[in-house]
């Protein structure tokens, strides 16, 4: 007998039973998990973080399916223009009855700025197997792909929200994937669309190679010249540099987004496995990993920097207790912020300032001098409150946000603030080595942060030792529980072996025809182009931002960069006859448009649609004068004139022939550009064809597939550039983080693209 299909609907158990693949809508697959855990309700129960009288409500809450949750994503005006689509399917889909059930239109979050964050009733199985919703499930689904639309839970989108970032600001993502809260953070620092290169930066790290390239298609689908994917361990990121008039300085972040592996019990509603997995020996294994990253993330934050620290778990010991052991340690440098004020209408319980650790077989300790000898490996001093009444009273924990799945039916957080006063204590302490033991390039002398960093990259890493709960006091590594900065070893590489990151030369041979070409602006920042090849032909050109570039230039010994930078150019070797080898990529025609000065052409509304539904139109179906378009790659111009259509921009990359034109945008970006220009696309399933979405709109015969995703995102890419590997998957399932020590935990609370 040959395989099994394991595909097959129905399969049967170990009993013999019938087991329906598409079982009754949420939990499908499921079905044999109990949503009972009798040491979890104890736990918490003892632990008093829900208000007497409410932990039935908030228990019947966590059996509960969690409501779905999107986010429209992209910058400002592009954003407003999918909410004015958005809105008009929520017509549609208000007060219809499926299996007996009301399907209530999609909601705004109330404590979501500008309308930009909805939640709705309707299960992931409704809105892809009802033909009532089937119209609206295939715009959710292009308009994801496109990047317009982000599945994200509602609770996760708090941390990027809080930091309050700024155009200018220089971010570090320490724990980035799957993604979702990064997107947020590139999307604050392009808050103002024409300035295509902010003077900000994000960087975003993740310890897990292969989910890195899952971070990877996240944030590319935001085209942005400012980011940064690199792969290390979080807890030990090394001190990157950059060059500061002429002199090496010490690369300080003004935010920092701490979002740590965590057991995740909060993501129960989620993630059911939770219910029979959980134990208190998960939050006990992670606290020291997530003490030991929060403190690296305050070492690399600047002074006046902002912090969030966050987890989807409600367990004190992975939250308050961090925190808690955190300020400790800085001795009055880190100070708790009070967010109450910053997110209205979000409903949260303040921090507490009482807990006590349970082992896995329930006994219960309420301080360090409780725990017998043997445990001491196990349980720590720090997972315990400050035995200092006093102490505790100044470190203010009560700010500390914790957010409860029964008050606003979402799933369970943490978060807290942090802003950074002053250098770390024991960065403070650290005499300063001779300028001998220092390469030349990283001499204190030329450090004008020498106060905070009191030495070289390596002794800044040597932190406080949350296992040990003491500030380091020698400068040496040692026994007898001293700890000091680790020796300086050899960075690991691990997973794929990335192509380089090449800046062109300035006298590159290539630059000149493109610059000729396309008329390129004085002010165009040539040094930032790069390529991934240091021999051959180059087969396509990236820009990144100044700022990234130096970046760049000054670590490429110490850092594993998996990404950088938005593709701008890709070669086509048929424009060689007419001056220049390379065309314009849709990805980047944001980033250059500012800089072109030739090849553009103003078409019409109508235009556009001919241009997004044909493959090949021929010109003279065209209302413009395409004549000034020559025989290569060109800037479509859609001008903002009519006050009833998209008040942001849309510029299109195309193509002309000798008779015809073509617009190279990859299908699921036509089918966004269709619908901002009043055109509707809906394709019925059983191949019946396409059918009009609302009565009296024209619809859209839109290509399968278009030239841009062959030249584009075909083999040749993948085999040239190897950008993105597709072993980290576009769907990347539902994005979970993973403790090292303790395998997989439902840790974030990200979600990746419906299916």
């Amino acid at each position: 007998m040959g395989r099994r299909n394991r595909h097959q609907k129905n399969q049967r158990d170990r009993n013999g039973n019938t087991r329906d693949r598409d079982g009754s809508g949420w939990g499908a697959g499921y079905s044999e998990i109990i949503k009972e855990n009798k040491l979890f309700e104890q736990y918490y129960r003892e632990q008093k973080i829900v208000p007497e009288g409410e932990f039935e409500h908030f228990m019947e809450t966590l059996r509960e399916p969690l409501p779905a949750t999107f986010r429209i994503t992209g910058y400002k005006s592009h954003a407003k223009e999918i909410l004015h689509c958005l809105k008009k399917y929520f017509k549609e889909v208000q007060d219809i009855e499926i299996d007996g059930q009301k399907i209530e239109a999609p909601q705004a979050l109330s404590w979501y700025p500008d309308e930009l964050a909805w939640h709705t009733n309707m299960s992931r199985k409704i809105i892809r197997k009802s033909p009532l919703l089937e119209k609206f499930h295939q715009f959710l689904v292009s308009e994801t792909e496109s990047g317009n639309i982000s599945r994200q839970e509602a609770v996760s989108m708090i941390p990027p929200l809080l930091l309050k970032i700024e155009p200018h600001h220089k971010i570090l993502d320490m724990c980035a994937a799957p993604g979702s809260k990064t997107a947020q953070l590139i999307e604050m620092l392009h808050s103002d669309m024409d300035v295509p290169f902010p003077e900000g930066f994000v960087i975003a790290n993740d310890v897990d190679n292969k989910r890195c390239y899952l971070l990877v298609h996240q944030a590319k689908r935001l085209n942005s010249p400012c980011i940064m994917v690199i792969n290390h361990d979080a807890s030990n990121i090394p001190r990157f540099q950059v060059d500061c008039d002429g002199k090496k300085d010490i690369l300080f972040y003004d935010r920092i987004l701490c979002d740590v592996p965590c057991s995740g019990d909060g993501t129960m509603r989620k993630n059911i496995d939770v219910w029979k997995k959980w134990t208190t020996s998960n939050s006990l294994q992670l606290h020291g990993l997530q003490l030991r990253i929060a403190v690296r993330g305050v070492e690399q934050l600047a002074v006046g920097g902002r912090m969030v620290y966050s987890t989807c778990s409600l367990n004190p010991v992975e939250d308050e207790a961090v925190i808690a052991s955190l300020l400790e340690k800085s001795e009055g440098a880190l100070e708790l912020a009070d967010a109450s004020a910053d997110l209205p209408g979000l409903k949260w319980m303040p921090g507490i300032t009482s807990w006590k650790v349970m082992t896995r077989t329930g006994e219960w300790y309420s301080d360090w001098s409780e725990v017998p000898v043997s445990r001491h490996t196990q349980i720590r001093p720090t997972m315990f409150p400050p035995t200092d009444r006093e102490k505790l009273k100044e470190m203010k924990l009560e700010r500390c946000m914790r957010i409860l799945p029964h008050h606003q039916n979402t799933g369970g957080f943490f978060v807290a603030v942090l802003v950074k006063k002053a250098a770390m204590p024991w960065n403070r302490r650290y005499p300063k080595p001779p300028a001998s033991t220092l390469a030349g390039a990283e001499a204190l002398e030329d450090l004008p942060h020498a106060e905070e960093d009191a030495g070289s990259a390596d002794l800044e890493s040597a932190s406080v030792d949350p296992e040990l709960g003491e500030c380091p006091q020698e400068a040496t590594s040692g026994k007898d529980g001293v700890c000091g900065p680790p020796p300086s070893k050899k960075m690991k590489l691990f997973g794929f072996k990335e192509d380089p990151f090449v800046f062109l030369a300035e006298d590159d041979p290539v630059f000149a025809p493109i610059q000729n070409f396309y008329n390129l602006s004085p002010s165009f920042p040539k040094p930032c182009v790069l390529t991934r090849t240091h021999e051959g032909k180059k087969r396509h050109l990236y820009m990144v931002s100044k700022e990234l570039r130096n970046v760049l230039l000054n670590n490429s010994e110490r850092m594993k960069v998996i990404n950088t930078g938005v593709k701008v150019w890709s070669r086509n070797n048929d424009g060689e006859q007419f001056g220049c080898a390379f065309r314009l990529a849709q990805e980047g025609i944001y980033t250059l448009f500012p800089y072109i000065g030739a090849r553009i052409v103003n078409v019409s509304v109508e235009d556009i649609k001919v241009l997004l539904t044909q493959e090949n139109p021929y010109l003279n179906k065209l209302e413009s004068d395409a004549t000034p378009l020559f025989y290569s790659g060109d800037a479509l111009l859609f001008p903002d004139r009519n006050p009833s259509m998209p008040q942001c921009p849309i510029e299109l990359c195309g193509w002309r022939g000798k008779t015809s034109i073509r617009a190279f945008v990859p299908r699921n970006e036509r089918l966004h550009y269709l619908r901002m220009v009043g055109v509707e696309v809906f394709q019925s399933k059983q191949g019946k064809g396409p059918e009009p979405a609302v009565e009296g709109e024209p619809v859209a015969a839109v290509p399968e597939d278009s030239g841009e995703m062959e030249v584009d995102g075909g083999e040749e890419e993948k085999v040239a550039e190897t950008d993105t590997p597709s072993h980290g998957g576009a769907d990347g399932g539902d994005g979970e983080k993973c403790s090292p020590s303790a395998g997989p935990h439902p840790g974030t609370q990200d979600e990746a693209v419906p299916s």
